[in-house]
């Protein structure tokens, strides 16, 4: 199984000629969750948005995705790509950086 890094991603549904942290998510680590047999079912990727969304707004914590979840491909309007893309920008993953460190003092 991939399991994704730590960093910054964006979404599948970011648009790239919207504003920079839309949809855009930073990797805070993996767990898994105690009470679910084997590893791989219970892997979970912890996350949250640098933008503000409903999670954001409900008290600023972490969001959790089982890993396979993550990292399968989403197919729409017949094209398949990831449904999280890891930033490899230096310059967004400086401004995101910025972004995250306002949101979440």
């Amino acid at each position: 199984m991939d399991i994704p890094k730590k960093g910054f991603y964006y979404h599948y549904k970011h648009d790239p000629n919207g504003p920079m942290n839309e949809y855009a998510y930073e990797i805070m680590g993996l767990g898994h969750h105690t009470e679910i047999e084997g590893l791989t079912e219970s892997l979970m990727v912890m996350y949250r948005p640098i933008y503000e969304s409903s999670v954001y707004k409900a008290g600023k914590h972490w969001d959790l995705r089982p890993v396979a979840s993550f990292m399968e491909p989403v197919t729409k309007d017949g094209k398949t790509f990831p449904r999280f893309q890891k930033i490899s920008d230096q310059i967004i993953i400086a401004e995101l950086a910025k972004i995250r460190d306002q949101m979440y003092p």
